[in-house]
């Protein structure tokens, strides 16, 4: 891990702490610690690996967080942000405040990221029909299949979670049903390339 990171993740956890401390804050302001990472808003930080969550669906969202919780995700040795944020889900859940965070990140204002991601286009919208059947055509996302949108979302961040449900690192607990079926739908594109050919269409979707 890198000092840079070190010292966003020691900003985090005095962050976090003195958010707990001050009973007296307004409520608002009482999950700011989460933009020590995310950023501005919560629209992302790549400089740290902080991917956008601002915008994200609240229940799914809110299905993250009980997954880093329970050590569904972030418990391999290969997911270091995991780690970080298994802790931070671990501590919100057995303080009661989980759906008042996710509450919280759904006031922000939600802006497109930058493309950090460059592939075939051609190529990733081909692959990508396998994606529409549940994330929609657009990339709207699908409640009722338990998928989430994946437009405007940080590029670099799913390319980083199709590779990791590629080589196992997520998806591989027996309570991620979503995630088991993400590593066999992944493990459908023909290579590793196709990851970034994929990602790069989605980045035209509006």
């Amino acid at each position: 891990m890198n000092n840079t990171r070190k010292r966003w993740i020691l900003l985090l956890v005095l962050g976090f702490e003195a958010a707990l401390a001050a009973g007296g804050a307004r409520a608002e302001n009482k999950f700011d610690y989460c933009l020590l990472c995310h950023g501005a808003d919560a629209n992302g930080n790549y400089g740290i690996r902080a991917p956008k969550i601002s915008g994200v669906e609240p229940w799914y969202l809110s299905r993250q967080l009980e997954n880093f919780a329970a050590g569904v995700r972030g418990v391999p040795a290969d997911d270091a942000p995991g780690h970080e944020m298994g802790p931070v889900a671990m501590r919100i859940k057995h303080e009661g405040t989980l759906a008042a965070a996710v509450d919280y990140i759904g006031t922000l204002k939600s802006k497109r990221p930058a493309p950090t991601v460059s592939g075939d286009v051609a190529r990733g919208k081909t692959l990508y029909t396998n994606c529409a059947r549940c994330h929609g055509a657009k990339g709207e996302g699908n409640q009722t299949l338990n998928a989430p949108a994946l437009a405007a979302r940080s590029d670099w961040y799913m390319v980083a979670q199709l590779t990791n449900y590629r080589k196992g690192v997520r998806g591989a607990d027996e309570r991620d049903v979503y995630g088991a079926q993400m590593r066999a739908i992944v493990a459908t594109l023909p290579d590793e390339k196709a990851i970034t050919d994929v990602v790069a269409y989605i980045n035209t979707l509006k």
